[in-house]
């Protein structure tokens, strides 16, 4: 037998014997494969592709060892990335093969598939730390330049340059350490300069370029020639005044054919909720993308291990946590990790946030959120796009399909159904607040829970909101109209208090069904009724904490994911107060506390308005 071979088998059946796969042999690796006599006298017979033993090539590989090799690294990236394919081992720090582990394996057989299928690659992993998402994404295109595709140019775009000049730097040390006798490039295994730019190198003897670039310079690679992007930790990425991450992706990725051997691989730790990130993992998880969406929990990475001495007894005082843990696959061993690893911090909420084991946990663990965020995805289950998008008629008395309007209608108005039109006042530039009108359902029976039907959501003036509002209480049978009245009674907005009152009192002529609150005049001492819901602090406890337990509990049915969005980034600070997280919003979030309030408390109308208001025009 080769010493060569010897020594590398040796050094690899630890890991085998981890991965419970063999790459070498073939053995439990991924994709369908047939078993075959070798001309290689170490490895008398192996588990190939079945694409191997049909390819053209075959008959002669049998009878030459190199041919042989070659023209499997071709079939079988596993065997590839073991005999090929050098890392860096971050337990141990020195140079080792490149085996797979587990995790690894579930998104190679991801890719696989689709490469077999003729399809473009497509794939968003959300990474939890070290089980090597990005090596293996890195591994699989430097495989497809290597062996398969010649003048196949690719990128790799991070959040600083120093991210993506690492990435390559797996490359380079591959390269170097490449067996020259199963290089197929015409010269020899190394990067070299493309015509004197200091961010693309071209694999000497392949003729395919592989460029850095950051999300914040992309130009570098904006409009090249790309076959295959690698789009790491996008959730870090900056919003310049130039890019969003969005028009970075787009830029990018914007010419990479959906064709065979294509690849786009968006990965990234998460970074809390409603970044591009998190809404295009959300997207895709639900289907309606383009990627395969992929999640690694913390205890499929063999790193999170200990041993177990009495695994019995552990499995005697599990907590609920603990329980769902080992519900989803996680062993004694795991367990041991986790229970030591807690001990190193203040609460759980703060590992979950570094070791997560869903996505949920991974976007929004954090001590500091009002809504527990497994309640919050319960309400994202039932989350959907709408009927219709559109407007209502000025008067009220007609819905009106439009793909460029901003209200997003779930269900018509019901006959005899009461509903709850909640206003939340924002500003008129693109720069400021959203104004919100949401529109929530009210229970007729005690089985039924409120449920959102429509919402408006844009930037408009405040007496054209005020006109708006009454237009979409009048189509839903006349709604009772709920208008949070504090920009209206303020001149922070443009607008001298008075004539913002005079909104209100004005809408109120024209539209009896609208919330009123009673308000004590210490000069007068005299109570009188103002139009509008005042939110301050007292008030807004009260909203807060009923919307606490309403999501908690499950007590309404939510539509929009967007909503959803803003439950996960709501806070509470040390002094008490609640807020929406920074560069976040909380529009929706306080239309709902608004409706389910007035639901809840029984303040809504039990009979509709006239007929003859409902005809009446603002």
């Amino acid at each position: 037998m080769n010493e060569d071979w010897r020594l590398l088998l040796d050094r690899l059946r630890c890991f085998f014997d981890k991965v419970n796969a063999d790459p070498l042999s073939g053995e439990g690796c991924v994709g369908r494969r047939v078993c075959v006599a070798t001309p290689l006298e170490e490895l008398p017979r192996a588990y190939v592709p079945l694409t191997m033993p049909a390819a053209p090539e075959y008959a002669a590989a049998q009878g030459d060892a190199v041919l042989w090799k070659r023209l499997r690294c071709r079939h079988d990236f596993e065997y590839w990335a073991v005999t090929c394919a050098v890392i860096k081992d971050k337990s141990g720090g020195c140079d080792i093969p490149f085996v797979l582990n587990p995790p690894q394996r579930r998104v190679l057989a991801l890719l696989e598939a689709d490469r077999l299928a003729g399809l473009p690659l497509r794939l968003i992993l959300l990474k939890a730390r070290q089980w090597g998402g990005s090596t293996l994404i890195q591994m699989y295109m430097a495989w497809i330049q290597t062996c398969l595709r010649t003048n196949w140019n690719s990128a790799i775009v991070a959040h600083v340059k120093d991210t993506s000049a690492t990435i390559r730097g797996m490359y380079t040390k591959l390269l170097s350490h490449y067996p020259p006798e199963l290089w197929e490039g015409s010269a020899e295994a190394k990067f070299v300069p493309f015509e004197g730019s200091a961010n693309i190198r071209t694999l000497n003897g392949r003729d395919c370029n592989v460029g850095i670039g950051t999300a914040e310079k992309p130009d570098s690679l904006r409009g090249g020639d790309l076959a295959m992007v690698h789009l790491s930790e996008t959730a870090f990425w900056p919003r310049t005044p130039g890019n969003s991450p969005l028009q970075v992706v787009q830029a990018v990725c914007g010419g990479v054919s959906r064709k065979p051997y294509t690849l786009v691989a968006i990965e990234s730790t998460a970074r809390g909720v409603g970044d591009y990130f998190h809404k295009e993992w959300l997207r895709n998880k639900a289907g309606c993308g383009d990627k395969h969406a992929v999640f690694v929990p913390w205890f499929e990475i063999s790193l999170y291990t200990e041993p177990c001495v009495d695994a019995a007894a552990l499995f005697d005082t599990l907590s609920p946590y603990e329980m769902r843990l080992v519900e989803r696959g996680a062993t004694s061993e795991n367990l041991c990790w986790y229970r030591n690893k807690v001990r190193e911090v203040e609460q759980r909420e703060d590992l979950a946030s570094e070791y997560p084991s869903d996505d949920v946990e991974a976007f929004c663990s954090s001590r500091t959120s009002v809504f527990p965020s497994a309640a919050v995805e319960k309400l994202r289950a039932a989350c959907t796009a709408p009927l219709a998008t559109g407007d209502v008629s000025a008067d009220g008395h007609a819905f009106h399909a439009d793909a460029r309007g901003l209200m997003r209608l779930w269900s018509k108005p019901v006959s005899e159904c009461r509903y709850v039109v909640a206003v939340d006042v924002g500003g008129r530039s693109s720069k400021s607040d959203w104004s919100v009108v949401a529109v929530l359902s009210v229970p007729e029976r005690a089985a039924e829970l409120p449920r959102v039907v429509a919402q408006w959501r844009g930037h408009i003036d405040h007496d054209l909101l005020a006109a708006k509002s009454v237009a979409v209480a009048r189509y839903y049978n006349n709604a009772f109209l709920v208008i949070e009245s504090n920009t209206y009674e303020t001149s922070d907005f443009g607008s001298s208090s008075d004539s913002n009152i005079f909104i209100l009192n004005r809408l109120a002529e024209t539209y009896s069904n609208v919330y009123r609150r009673e308000s004590f005049d210490t000069l007068k001492k005299a109570a009188s009724w103002r139009i509008g819901f005042h939110t301050n602090v007292s008030t807004k406890k009260l909203l807060i904490n009923n919307l606490i337990e309403v999501v908690r509990e499950g007590l309404y049915v939510e539509r929009d994911a967007g909503a959803c969005n803003e439950l996960l980034t709501y806070e509470q600070l040390e002094s008490g107060a609640f807020t929406a997280r920074e560069g976040c919003h909380d529009d929706m979030l306080m239309t709902r506390a608004i409706a389910l309030y007035v639901i809840s408390s029984r303040q809504v109308p039990a009979r509709l308005p006239s007929t003859f208001e409902q005809h009446q025009r603002w």
